[in-house]
């Protein structure tokens, strides 16, 4: 135990006469938890609408004006001729054209039935999906809101409407922030964990120092634990003001238990630490660690269901998050923040952790113990 404690104190001095580390590990997350949940919002506004009315009737000019009130959409072309509305989607100025065709209000109110005709700017597939999805659904209101009115009429034959109310559980508000917050706090105590972690062996290495800790009394074992408790240690510190920032800031509040996170995030520390340190141990210098670090950081956190559901990914990639660490814990701090989860809704979760992290520190210690001797 002295061992490992001198161990430790050697560590903890390095890390603070090192500035860099210090701003790297504090003041970069803080600013990116900062600024990435206002940039990564899966709602889009604003959306540039082009309108070609061959009609010019009131059906049509109320079409337009309620796709404009819908907050969505913002008229800025309006032309003759479909050609015309091409060349300024060409232009870059028109996401979508809806074009009204001749007799659109004459055949509505004759036929009980008129077409119309959205052409969508693909360029930006999501912003083109979401475009073509609000503008049919408010074509789909407004067509609901003719019936209706027609259907006082009596010249009319009223045909029976199913109506659905929707609630919204856990994110009554649908506020994209409550969702992404927690995700980009998982994503950046990964990045950091990982990436100190993996350099840490490999400094002992270009410092000259590994050959001497080699030849000392040092346990393996003891070495491991030295290199990984005080990364850990900064990890929980940043985590805790990672949801200081998101209670003050974003006012998110957890529905369950702060020490139900606090005990995932210990046990995923080690997991992700003692990959870092396995990486450690194959790596020859810095430049080398840091290099797959970030690509298995980069994999881990496209794969783990931060920006794109699970269920939506392919077969193959589906099976990939199984073996991702990150997926886990962003399930965790969502169902944790957002549900009000408790350690028996997680203990899955939990048990995953273990083996991650018995996998993991295992192996960088055998591969320690193999390439030192």
């Amino acid at each position: 135990m002295r061992t490992l404690k001198f161990l430790l104190q050697k560590e903890l001095r390095q890390i603070i006469r090192d500035p860099a580390i210090i701003r790297i590990l504090f003041i970069m997350p803080m600013i990116q938890l900062l600024v990435l949940p206002l940039a990564a919002d899966y709602e889009v506004k604003n959306i540039n609408l082009g309108v070609v009315d061959h009609d010019h009737s009131q059906y049509s000019r109320l079409l337009i004006n309620k796709i404009i009130a819908s907050g969505y959409f913002r008229l800025r072309d309006n032309n003759s001729s479909f050609t015309q509305g091409l060349h300024a989607v060409e232009q870059d100025k028109a996401d979508l054209i809806l074009e009204i065709p001749p007799q659109f209000e004459q055949a509505l109110v004759k036929d009980n039935e008129a077409p119309l005709f959205v052409a969508v700017n693909a360029i930006n597939g999501v912003k083109a999906g979401l475009g073509g999805a609000y503008i049919q659904n408010i074509i789909r209101d407004y067509n609901q809101e003719i019936r209706m009115q027609w259907a006082g009429y009596p010249r009319f034959n009223p045909q029976p409407v199913i109506q659905i109310t929707s609630s919204d559980w856990y994110n009554p508000n649908m506020n994209y922030k409550v969702f992404m917050v927690p995700g980009i706090l998982v994503m950046l105590v990964t990045m950091i964990g990982s990436s100190f972690a993996s350099n840490n062996i490999v400094r002992e290495k270009e410092m000259g120092t590994i050959e001497q800790i080699n030849v000392s009394p040092i346990k393996k074992h003891e070495f491991i634990l030295g290199k990984l408790i005080p990364f850990w240690m900064l990890a929980i510190t940043v985590l805790t003001m990672g949801l200081t920032i998101a209670r003050l800031v974003y006012g998110i509040v957890p529905l369950g238990h702060y020490i139900t996170i606090y005990i995932f995030a210990t046990v995923y520390l080690l997991a992700i630490l003692g990959l870092g340190l396995l990486l450690s141990t194959y790596a020859q210098t810095q430049q080398q660690s840091m290099l797959v670090s970030f690509f298995v950081t980069m994999i881990f956190n496209l794969l783990s269901g931060l920006y794109t559901p699970i269920e939506s990914m392919p077969g193959w990639a589906q099976l990939i998050t199984r073996f991702n660490p990150v997926s886990y814990f962003i399930e965790v701090m969502r169902m944790v923040m957002l549900k009000g989860s408790g350690l028996t809704d997680i203990k899955f979760q939990i048990l995953a952790m273990f083996g991650f992290a018995l996998f993991f520190n295992g192996w960088a210690i055998l591969n320690y113990r193999k390439r030192s001797g």
